[in-house]
C-alpha cells in the first residue's frame, strides 16, 4: 500500500480574474509529492510555475480540484511551511540573526516559548547561520552582506522554525552562476541534515537535476503536468556530477520537452 503523499494536488485549476477577462493560469493538475522528497517544478515562462506555488500553500485557492498538504484540506493559508523567493526579503532595519528569528515570533507554538526560552532559540538560530557558513555575520544587518550571504540567510530563516515543506520560487535566479553553483551545495547539505519535503520552482535545468529526485515540466498557459523525470543519481552531488553522462542526459531530455513545448 503506497504511503498518504505529503502533498496531494487533485484535477486542480485556476482560473484569475472573470469572464471574457479570466486567465486560465493552470488546468487538471495532478500531482503527488511524498513526505522528504525533493520536488522540482520547470517549463516556459508564464506556465503557472508560481501560481502552484501560491496554491498548495493556500494563498489563492483553486477554482476547481483539490489540494491536501499532510492528510488535510488547503482551504486558507497553512501552517508549517518555510518560503524562500527570488530577490532577499530580509528587513534591513533588523540584524541578520533577528531576521532568521523571526519565524518564532510569529509561528505557533514557538511564539507563546520565545520570551521564556530565548536562549534556546537563539541557539538554534546561531547554529544554522553556522551551517550555511555564516556563523560571524549575525550582528551583520542585511546591506553589510553579499547577495549570496542573504540568500543563505533567506534559507535559514525559511528553515529555522523547522517546517514540514520547504517551498523555494526561484531563491538562486538573481545571483551569478559561481553564487548560485556554491548555494546548490548549500541547500543539499541542509535537506540532508533536515530531512524536510521541499518544492523548488525553476528556470535553471541543470539545478532542478542537480537538487531533486523528481523534476516536473509544466506545459504553457494553461499549466499542467507533462512530463516527469526521476532523477536517479547518488547523493551527495558536487559540480563534477554536472559533467557525469546521465545527468547531461536527463537535463538534455527535459530541455528537448520544454522546447517541444514551447513549438507546437
Amino acid at each position: 500500500m503506497q504511503p498518504t503523499p505529503l502533498v496531494a494536488i487533485r484535477d486542480v485549476s485556476l482560473t484569475y480574474g472573470h469572464g471574457e477577462d479570466g486567465v486560465l493560469a493552470v488546468q487538471n493538475l495532478t500531482l503527488d509529492i511524498a513526505k522528504g522528497d525533493f520536488v522540482a517544478v520547470v517549463g516556459p515562462s508564464g506556465c503557472g510555475k508560481s501560481s502552484l506555488m501560491k496554491l498548495v500553500t493556500g494563498l489563492v485557492p483553486p477554482t476547481t480540484g483539490e489540494i491536501r498538504v499532510a492528510g488535510e484540506k488547503v482551504t486558507r493559508p497553512i501552517r508549517g511551511v518555510g518560503m524562500a523567493f527570488q530577490n532577499s526579503t530580509l528587513m534591513p532595519w533588523r540584524t541578520t540573526l533577528d531576521n532568521i528569528m523571526l519565524p518564532f515570533e510569529i509561528v505557533e507554538p514557538h511564539k507563546r516559548r520565545l520570551r521564556a526560552e530565548k536562549a534556546k532559540y537563539v541557539a538554534q538560530a546561531e547554529q544554522l547561520l553556522a551551517t550555511v557558513g555564516l556563523s560571524n555575520f549575525g550582528k551583520k544587518f542585511p546591506w553589510e552582506l553579499s547577495g549570496g550571504m542573504q540568500q543563505r540567510a533567506n534559507l535559514c530563516r525559511a528553515l529555522v522554525h523547522q517546517p514540514e515543506l520547504l517551498m523555494l520560487d526561484e531563491p538562486f535566479g538573481a545571483l551569478d552562476a559561481f553564487t548560485r553553483e556554491e548555494l546548490w551545495a548549500v541547500m543539499q547539505n541542509l535537506w540532508l541534515q533536515k530531512h524536510f519535503t521541499a518544492v523548488l520552482v525553476t528556470h535553471d535545468l541543470r539545478e532542478a537535476v542537480y537538487l531533486s529526485d523528481t523534476v516536473y515540466v509544466i506545459s504553457h498557459r494553461p499549466g499542467r503536468v507533462i512530463y516527469k523525470a526521476k532523477v536517479d543519481l547518488p547523493r551527495p552531488r558536487t559540480l563534477e556530477t554536472t559533467f557525469d553522462a546521465k545527468f547531461i542526459d536527463i537535463v538534455h531530455r527535459l530541455r528537448a520537452r520544454i522546447s517541444h513545448e514551447l513549438n507546437t
